[in-house]
């Protein structure tokens, strides 16, 4: 069912278009390789991963901040493998993480043909709660800046993804209105949830499986949003 009226996407970045995980562990074999960390980099992604969610969670409702973040998340994980790593090293290794990670820059399945297809039809832009340093590098070294009409992201905003500041702020920014404009993000709450309180209409991109609400429109790849634009 294609929709209508639509004139404006709005795309979160890390985990839609840009492959967070498989850049992430990519970033980690990276600097275990140049620190000599005898640590198999599987093992750290299993305690990892779930670890850093419940973090970006806490950033997201401001519970803690981007420094507590890429400490603590390092720091716990190490503690849940049993590995013994001095506080040095752990803050040397979060910063080489932000360093290394926009040298990978793996795209999703069919990101660049939706791109195009989407491009000359609709104004596309981004919102991110990625860190601003990171965002921008991301997405020239992808090659994916050329796309985009406005980029909003959390630190210029002065609030994260799901608290409507951040949604009007990019409405604003982009000149677009509630009514004509599309949310496309993974995260459930602060991409969906969050761009349906400010009255945006949303495509899930649900490659987690989510047991999302019936009436969330949503998509398991990329093309398959072709058949709503």
């Amino acid at each position: 069912m294609k929709l209508n009226g639509i004139k404006h996407i709005f795309f979160d970045l890390d985990h839609t278009l840009w492959d967070f995980d498989k850049n992430s562990a990519l970033t980690f074999e990276k600097i275990f390789e140049v620190h000599a960390l005898d640590l198999a980099t599987n093992d750290f992604l299993k305690a990892y991963e779930p670890i850093n969610l419940d973090y970006w969670k806490l950033y997201r409702e401001e519970k803690i901040d981007k420094v507590s973040l890429r400490y603590k998340r390092l720091k716990d994980t190490f503690d849940a493998v049993g590995f013994r790593v001095s506080d040095d090293v752990i803050n040397q290794l979060s910063e080489d993480y932000i360093t290394y990670l926009t040298t990978f820059n793996h795209l999703f399945d069919g990101t660049l043909d939706l791109l195009d297809y989407l491009q000359p039809v609709y104004d596309l832009h981004i919102i991110t709660n990625g860190f601003e340093e990171a965002q921008q590098r991301k997405m020239d070294n992808a090659n994916i800046s050329k796309y985009f009409k406005t980029i909003t992201n959390s630190e210029t905003a002065g609030v994260k993804k799901p608290n409507p500041i951040i949604f009007n702020h990019a409405l604003q920014v982009s000149n677009a209105k509630p009514s004509d404009s599309l949310m496309i993000g993974d995260n459930y709450e602060a991409d969906i949830l969050g761009a349906i309180d400010v009255g945006l209409d949303v495509i899930l991109f649900n490659y987690h499986n989510y047991n999302a609400e019936p009436h969330i429109k949503q998509v398991n790849q990329l093309l398959d949003l072709k058949k709503y634009l």
